[in-house]
Protein backbone atom coordinates (compact mmCIF):
# COMPACT_ATOMS: atom_id res chain seq x y z
CA UNK A 1 0.00 0.00 0.00
CA UNK A 2 1.55 3.16 -0.87
CA UNK A 3 1.45 6.80 1.17
CA UNK A 4 -1.27 8.28 -0.88
CA UNK A 5 -3.25 5.15 -0.43
CA UNK A 6 -2.58 5.48 3.27
CA UNK A 7 -3.33 8.98 3.16
CA UNK A 8 -7.04 8.47 2.13
CA UNK A 9 -8.03 5.32 3.83
CA UNK A 10 -7.37 7.02 6.80
CA UNK A 11 -9.41 10.31 5.74
CA UNK A 12 -12.39 7.84 5.19
CA UNK A 13 -12.12 6.16 7.98
CA UNK A 14 -11.74 9.08 10.04
CA UNK A 15 -15.17 10.36 8.80
CA UNK A 16 -16.86 7.00 9.25
CA UNK A 17 -15.66 6.68 13.01
CA UNK A 18 -16.34 9.67 14.63
CA UNK A 19 -16.01 8.76 18.17
CA UNK A 20 -19.36 10.64 19.50
CA UNK A 21 -19.29 9.38 22.70
CA UNK A 22 -16.29 7.53 24.66
CA UNK A 23 -16.00 7.04 28.42
CA UNK A 24 -14.34 4.72 31.16
CA UNK A 25 -13.37 4.23 34.39
CA UNK A 26 -10.75 2.32 36.43
CA UNK A 27 -10.99 1.49 40.08
CA UNK A 28 -7.86 -0.19 41.78
CA UNK A 29 -7.12 0.35 45.57
CA UNK A 30 -9.69 3.37 45.51
CA UNK A 31 -7.66 4.81 42.43
CA UNK A 32 -9.94 6.88 40.15
CA UNK A 33 -9.92 8.09 36.54
CA UNK A 34 -12.54 8.95 34.38
CA UNK A 35 -12.05 9.77 30.87
CA UNK A 36 -14.83 10.89 28.73
CA UNK A 37 -14.67 12.88 25.39
CA UNK A 38 -17.08 13.97 22.33
CA UNK A 39 -16.50 14.57 18.56
CA UNK A 40 -14.45 17.49 19.87
CA UNK A 41 -11.48 15.15 22.31
CA UNK A 42 -10.90 13.98 25.17
CA UNK A 43 -10.85 14.78 28.80
CA UNK A 44 -8.63 13.37 31.23
CA UNK A 45 -9.01 13.48 35.20
CA UNK A 46 -7.66 12.16 37.89
CA UNK A 47 -7.94 13.05 41.63
CA UNK A 48 -4.50 11.28 42.40
CA UNK A 49 -2.55 12.27 39.60
CA UNK A 50 -3.26 13.78 36.87
CA UNK A 51 -4.70 17.52 36.08
CA UNK A 52 -7.78 18.00 33.54
CA UNK A 53 -6.19 17.95 30.04
CA UNK A 54 -8.15 18.11 26.87
CA UNK A 55 -7.13 17.34 23.12
CA UNK A 56 -8.03 16.93 19.81
CA UNK A 57 -8.88 12.94 19.07
CA UNK A 58 -6.88 11.99 16.00
CA UNK A 59 -7.37 8.27 15.17
CA UNK A 60 -4.09 8.03 13.43
CA UNK A 61 -2.54 8.98 16.40
CA UNK A 62 -4.11 5.24 17.12
CA UNK A 63 -4.14 3.35 14.13
CA UNK A 64 -0.62 3.88 13.31
CA UNK A 65 0.20 3.41 9.97
CA UNK A 66 -1.89 1.17 7.49
CA UNK A 67 -5.56 0.56 6.99
CA UNK A 68 -7.26 -1.62 4.42
CA UNK A 69 -11.19 -1.05 3.27
CA UNK A 70 -11.31 -3.35 0.55
CA UNK A 71 -12.00 -5.96 3.21
CA UNK A 72 -8.36 -7.35 3.30
CA UNK A 73 -5.69 -7.40 6.17
CA UNK A 74 -5.90 -4.62 8.49
CA UNK A 75 -3.18 -3.54 10.51
CA UNK A 76 -2.90 -1.85 13.75
CA UNK A 77 0.18 -0.22 14.82
CA UNK A 78 0.27 0.39 18.91
CA UNK A 79 2.69 1.84 21.02
CA UNK A 80 4.57 -0.06 23.88
CA UNK A 81 5.90 0.48 26.73
CA UNK A 82 7.79 -1.34 29.35
CA UNK A 83 6.16 -3.77 31.55
CA UNK A 84 5.59 -2.91 35.47
CA UNK A 85 3.94 -4.41 38.25
CA UNK A 86 1.33 -2.48 40.36
CA UNK A 87 1.33 -2.41 44.47
CA UNK A 88 -2.52 -4.14 44.58
CA UNK A 89 -4.39 -5.05 47.69
CA UNK A 90 -4.39 -9.03 48.32
CA UNK A 91 -7.98 -8.94 50.24
CA UNK A 92 -9.73 -7.57 47.19
CA UNK A 93 -12.19 -9.86 45.22
CA UNK A 94 -10.83 -7.92 42.30
CA UNK A 95 -7.94 -6.17 41.38
CA UNK A 96 -8.98 -3.39 39.45
CA UNK A 97 -11.59 -3.23 36.26
CA UNK A 98 -11.98 -0.71 33.41
CA UNK A 99 -14.98 -0.17 31.65
CA UNK A 100 -15.30 1.47 28.14
CA UNK A 101 -18.89 2.19 26.19
CA UNK A 102 -19.05 4.09 23.24
CA UNK A 103 -21.91 5.03 20.53
CA UNK A 104 -20.39 4.04 17.83
CA UNK A 105 -21.54 3.95 14.29
CA UNK A 106 -25.06 4.50 15.88
CA UNK A 107 -27.18 7.58 16.12
CA UNK A 108 -28.06 6.60 19.56
CA UNK A 109 -26.51 5.20 22.59
CA UNK A 110 -28.52 1.77 24.13
CA UNK A 111 -25.85 0.23 25.92
CA UNK A 112 -25.04 0.64 29.42
CA UNK A 113 -22.97 -0.40 31.85
CA UNK A 114 -23.09 -1.60 35.50
CA UNK A 115 -20.34 -1.91 38.14
CA UNK A 116 -21.41 -2.69 41.65
CA UNK A 117 -18.40 -3.44 43.90
CA UNK A 118 -19.06 -5.45 47.51
CA UNK A 119 -23.07 -6.12 46.40
CA UNK A 120 -22.91 -9.21 47.73
CA UNK A 121 -21.94 -9.71 51.67
CA UNK A 122 -22.15 -12.62 53.67
CA UNK A 123 -20.77 -13.34 57.07
CA UNK A 124 -20.03 -10.06 58.37
CA UNK A 125 -18.26 -8.91 55.13
CA UNK A 126 -15.97 -12.17 55.24
CA UNK A 127 -17.91 -13.46 51.78
CA UNK A 128 -18.23 -10.61 49.26
CA UNK A 129 -18.96 -10.78 45.52
CA UNK A 130 -18.67 -7.84 43.11
CA UNK A 131 -21.05 -7.42 40.52
CA UNK A 132 -20.53 -6.58 36.79
CA UNK A 133 -23.01 -5.99 34.06
CA UNK A 134 -23.18 -5.24 30.35
CA UNK A 135 -26.92 -4.25 28.57
CA UNK A 136 -27.43 -3.93 25.04
CA UNK A 137 -30.79 -2.22 24.17
CA UNK A 138 -32.83 -2.47 21.26
CA UNK A 139 -35.51 -0.52 20.14
CA UNK A 140 -34.63 2.40 22.93
CA UNK A 141 -32.34 2.30 26.04
CA UNK A 142 -35.15 1.98 28.05
CA UNK A 143 -34.88 -1.59 29.02
CA UNK A 144 -31.06 -1.25 29.33
CA UNK A 145 -31.41 1.51 31.70
CA UNK A 146 -33.91 -0.26 33.95
CA UNK A 147 -31.43 -3.11 34.12
CA UNK A 148 -28.78 -1.03 34.99
CA UNK A 149 -30.27 0.59 37.56
CA UNK A 150 -32.24 -2.80 39.25
CA UNK A 151 -30.83 -6.16 38.28
CA UNK A 152 -28.04 -5.94 40.93
CA UNK A 153 -30.60 -5.34 43.22
CA UNK A 154 -32.91 -7.59 42.29
CA UNK A 155 -30.59 -10.67 42.63
CA UNK A 156 -30.06 -9.50 46.06
CA UNK A 157 -33.46 -9.32 47.07
CA UNK A 158 -33.88 -12.74 45.39
CA UNK A 159 -31.16 -13.83 47.50
CA UNK A 160 -32.56 -12.55 51.02
CA UNK A 161 -35.67 -13.91 50.50
CA UNK A 162 -35.04 -17.40 48.94
CA UNK A 163 -32.02 -18.13 51.12
CA UNK A 164 -30.39 -21.00 49.16
CA UNK A 165 -27.44 -22.72 50.41
CA UNK A 166 -27.02 -25.76 49.55
CA UNK A 167 -26.80 -27.07 45.76
CA UNK A 168 -23.99 -25.02 43.82
CA UNK A 169 -20.15 -23.80 44.31
CA UNK A 170 -19.99 -21.33 47.42
CA UNK A 171 -23.00 -22.77 48.91
CA UNK A 172 -25.90 -20.88 46.89
CA UNK A 173 -28.00 -22.32 43.83
CA UNK A 174 -26.97 -19.38 41.43
CA UNK A 175 -28.66 -20.86 38.51
CA UNK A 176 -32.18 -20.81 40.55
CA UNK A 177 -31.42 -17.24 41.69
CA UNK A 178 -30.60 -15.79 38.27
CA UNK A 179 -33.05 -17.58 36.60
CA UNK A 180 -35.27 -15.94 39.04
CA UNK A 181 -34.18 -12.94 38.90
CA UNK A 182 -33.93 -12.11 35.05
CA UNK A 183 -37.63 -13.53 35.47
CA UNK A 184 -38.75 -10.82 37.92
CA UNK A 185 -36.48 -8.78 35.78
CA UNK A 186 -38.41 -8.75 32.74
CA UNK A 187 -41.77 -8.73 34.35
CA UNK A 188 -41.05 -5.36 36.12
CA UNK A 189 -40.21 -3.73 32.04
CA UNK A 190 -43.32 -5.95 30.68
CA UNK A 191 -44.80 -2.13 30.08
CA UNK A 192 -42.48 -1.24 27.66
CA UNK A 193 -43.78 -3.88 24.98
CA UNK A 194 -41.71 -2.95 21.76
CA UNK A 195 -38.32 -2.49 23.86
CA UNK A 196 -35.79 -4.77 25.24
CA UNK A 197 -32.04 -5.57 26.26
CA UNK A 198 -29.76 -8.07 26.20
CA UNK A 199 -27.51 -8.71 29.30
CA UNK A 200 -24.53 -10.18 30.33
CA UNK A 201 -23.64 -10.67 33.99
CA UNK A 202 -21.00 -11.49 35.77
CA UNK A 203 -20.92 -12.06 40.10
CA UNK A 204 -17.36 -12.41 41.32
CA UNK A 205 -16.24 -14.01 44.49
CA UNK A 206 -13.03 -14.80 45.88
CA UNK A 207 -13.69 -18.66 45.13
CA UNK A 208 -16.38 -18.40 42.37
CA UNK A 209 -17.62 -16.98 38.85
CA UNK A 210 -21.00 -17.04 38.16
CA UNK A 211 -21.84 -15.65 34.58
CA UNK A 212 -25.36 -15.13 33.54
CA UNK A 213 -26.27 -14.15 29.86
CA UNK A 214 -29.28 -13.38 27.60
CA UNK A 215 -28.76 -12.22 24.47
CA UNK A 216 -26.07 -11.85 22.00
CA UNK A 217 -23.60 -10.25 24.47
CA UNK A 218 -20.72 -12.05 25.40
CA UNK A 219 -18.05 -13.41 28.43
CA UNK A 220 -14.86 -14.58 27.67
CA UNK A 221 -12.37 -15.20 30.56
CA UNK A 222 -8.57 -15.51 30.03
CA UNK A 223 -7.32 -18.54 31.97
CA UNK A 224 -3.41 -19.05 31.61
CA UNK A 225 -3.21 -17.73 28.32
CA UNK A 226 -6.27 -19.74 26.58
CA UNK A 227 -9.47 -17.48 25.82
CA UNK A 228 -12.77 -19.61 27.49
CA UNK A 229 -16.08 -18.78 26.25
CA UNK A 230 -18.02 -18.64 29.61
CA UNK A 231 -21.40 -17.71 27.73
CA UNK A 232 -23.00 -18.84 24.20
CA UNK A 233 -24.33 -16.00 22.20
CA UNK A 234 -28.13 -16.40 22.13
CA UNK A 235 -28.78 -16.21 17.84
CA UNK A 236 -31.99 -17.06 16.30
CA UNK A 237 -29.94 -19.44 13.94
CA UNK A 238 -28.81 -21.44 16.67
CA UNK A 239 -29.90 -25.33 16.35
CA UNK A 240 -31.37 -25.33 20.15
CA UNK A 241 -32.80 -22.14 19.89
CA UNK A 242 -34.36 -22.33 16.64
CA UNK A 243 -35.36 -25.28 17.96
CA UNK A 244 -37.03 -23.90 20.92
CA UNK A 245 -38.95 -20.74 18.80
CA UNK A 246 -40.37 -23.42 16.49
CA UNK A 247 -41.70 -25.52 19.11
CA UNK A 248 -43.52 -22.04 20.91
CA UNK A 249 -44.72 -21.35 17.30
CA UNK A 250 -42.96 -18.76 16.15
CA UNK A 251 -40.29 -18.69 12.95
CA UNK A 252 -37.10 -17.61 12.64
CA UNK A 253 -36.49 -15.22 8.90
CA UNK A 254 -33.58 -14.21 7.18
CA UNK A 255 -34.34 -10.66 6.39
CA UNK A 256 -30.96 -9.03 6.57
CA UNK A 257 -29.70 -11.67 8.60
CA UNK A 258 -31.58 -14.40 10.82
CA UNK A 259 -34.53 -13.12 13.16
CA UNK A 260 -37.15 -14.11 15.08
CA UNK A 261 -40.24 -13.18 13.19
CA UNK A 262 -38.01 -11.08 10.81
CA UNK A 263 -37.56 -8.68 13.76
CA UNK A 264 -35.17 -9.41 16.38
CA UNK A 265 -31.55 -10.38 16.07
CA UNK A 266 -31.44 -12.49 19.36
CA UNK A 267 -33.45 -15.39 20.43
CA UNK A 268 -33.09 -13.93 24.23
CA UNK A 269 -33.74 -10.64 26.06
CA UNK A 270 -34.95 -8.87 28.94
CA UNK A 271 -38.39 -7.44 27.69
CA UNK A 272 -39.76 -7.37 24.08
CA UNK A 273 -43.35 -8.50 25.36
CA UNK A 274 -44.76 -7.96 21.48
CA UNK A 275 -42.17 -11.15 20.69
CA UNK A 276 -43.04 -13.31 23.58
CA UNK A 277 -42.88 -16.45 24.08
CA UNK A 278 -40.74 -17.17 21.23
CA UNK A 279 -38.34 -14.53 23.25
CA UNK A 280 -37.07 -16.15 26.22
CA UNK A 281 -36.12 -13.79 29.32
CA UNK A 282 -34.11 -17.19 30.48
CA UNK A 283 -30.70 -16.66 30.99
CA UNK A 284 -28.01 -19.51 30.55
CA UNK A 285 -25.55 -19.32 33.45
CA UNK A 286 -21.92 -20.96 34.11
CA UNK A 287 -20.58 -21.33 37.90
CA UNK A 288 -16.65 -21.63 37.56
CA UNK A 289 -14.00 -22.02 40.79
CA UNK A 290 -11.65 -19.38 40.43
CA UNK A 291 -8.48 -21.34 40.02
CA UNK A 292 -4.75 -20.13 40.07
CA UNK A 293 -4.55 -19.58 36.14
CA UNK A 294 -7.78 -17.14 35.77
CA UNK A 295 -6.52 -13.90 34.44
CA UNK A 296 -9.04 -11.51 33.55
CA UNK A 297 -12.61 -10.91 32.04
CA UNK A 298 -13.95 -9.62 29.23
CA UNK A 299 -17.73 -8.84 29.10
CA UNK A 300 -18.84 -6.77 26.20
CA UNK A 301 -21.76 -6.23 23.87
CA UNK A 302 -22.41 -7.81 20.35
CA UNK A 303 -20.77 -4.20 19.04
CA UNK A 304 -16.98 -6.19 19.55
CA UNK A 305 -17.54 -9.62 19.14
CA UNK A 306 -19.50 -8.82 15.64
CA UNK A 307 -16.08 -8.03 14.29
CA UNK A 308 -13.48 -9.38 17.03
CA UNK A 309 -12.84 -13.14 18.09
CA UNK A 310 -12.75 -14.22 21.40
CA UNK A 311 -8.23 -15.32 21.66
CA UNK A 312 -7.64 -11.54 19.67
CA UNK A 313 -9.64 -10.32 22.01
CA UNK A 314 -8.06 -11.86 25.36
CA UNK A 315 -4.79 -11.12 23.27
CA UNK A 316 -4.93 -7.62 23.15
CA UNK A 317 -6.42 -7.11 26.70
CA UNK A 318 -3.53 -9.09 28.11
CA UNK A 319 -0.29 -6.85 26.13
CA UNK A 320 -2.44 -3.66 27.83
CA UNK A 321 -2.82 -5.46 31.68
CA UNK A 322 1.10 -6.20 31.19
CA UNK A 323 2.13 -2.98 29.87
CA UNK A 324 3.27 -3.80 26.59
CA UNK A 325 0.57 -1.86 24.48
CA UNK A 326 -1.07 1.12 25.28
CA UNK A 327 -3.11 3.87 23.23
CA UNK A 328 -1.14 6.48 21.33
CA UNK A 329 -2.37 9.45 23.64
CA UNK A 330 -0.75 12.06 25.07
CA UNK A 331 -2.74 12.19 27.83
CA UNK A 332 -0.79 10.58 30.79
CA UNK A 333 -2.06 6.50 31.94
CA UNK A 334 -2.13 5.50 35.04
CA UNK A 335 -0.38 2.31 36.19
CA UNK A 336 -4.07 1.56 38.14
CA UNK A 337 -5.30 2.14 35.38
CA UNK A 338 -4.26 -0.44 32.65
CA UNK A 339 -7.37 -2.19 32.46
CA UNK A 340 -9.65 0.80 31.63
CA UNK A 341 -6.92 1.43 28.76
CA UNK A 342 -7.12 -2.06 27.87
CA UNK A 343 -11.40 -1.58 27.11
CA UNK A 344 -10.43 1.68 25.54
CA UNK A 345 -8.31 0.00 22.79
CA UNK A 346 -10.73 -2.92 22.11
CA UNK A 347 -13.57 -0.64 21.70
CA UNK A 348 -11.64 1.78 18.84
CA UNK A 349 -10.43 -1.47 17.47
CA UNK A 350 -13.83 -2.60 17.02
CA UNK A 351 -14.85 0.19 15.43
CA UNK A 352 -11.65 0.26 12.72
CA UNK A 353 -12.54 -2.98 11.86
CA UNK A 354 -15.73 -1.77 10.53
CA UNK A 355 -18.53 -2.45 13.54
CA UNK A 356 -21.54 -0.58 13.35
CA UNK A 357 -23.30 -0.42 16.75
CA UNK A 358 -22.75 0.86 20.33
CA UNK A 359 -19.55 -1.07 21.97
CA UNK A 360 -19.28 -1.59 25.87
CA UNK A 361 -16.22 -3.66 27.17
CA UNK A 362 -15.98 -3.63 30.76
CA UNK A 363 -12.14 -6.34 31.74
CA UNK A 364 -11.68 -7.48 35.11
CA UNK A 365 -8.64 -8.20 36.64
CA UNK A 366 -8.80 -11.67 38.56
CA UNK A 367 -5.02 -12.16 38.46
CA UNK A 368 -1.77 -10.23 40.52
CA UNK A 369 0.61 -9.19 38.01
CA UNK A 370 3.34 -11.18 39.73
CA UNK A 371 0.71 -13.65 41.55
CA UNK A 372 -2.24 -15.33 42.50
CA UNK A 373 -4.82 -14.10 44.89
CA UNK A 374 -5.69 -17.26 47.13
CA UNK A 375 -8.56 -18.37 47.71
CA UNK A 376 -8.93 -18.83 51.42
CA UNK A 377 -8.36 -14.65 51.94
Amino acid sequence: MNQLTVIKTLNSRRRRLKIRRLKYTCLNNKSHVTISGGDGGNEWRDDNFCAEKKEEKKIEEFFGAKASDDGGSKEISLSLTSPRNDVVLEDEVVLSYGLASVIGGRKEMEDTVKVALGFLNFNGGEKKYDFFGVYDGHGGSIVAEACKERLHRVIVEEMMEAKRGEKRVGGIEWEKVMEDSFRKMDEEVMKDKMVGSTAVVAVVGKEELVVANCGDSRAVICRGGVAVPLSVDHKPDRPDELERVEAAGGRVINWNGHRVLGVLSTSRSIGDQHLKPFVSSKPEVTVNERTENDEFLILASDGLWDVISNEFACQIAKRCLIGRMRRKSRGVVSESCRAAEAAAVLTELAMAWGSKDNISVIIVELKKRGGFIPKEL
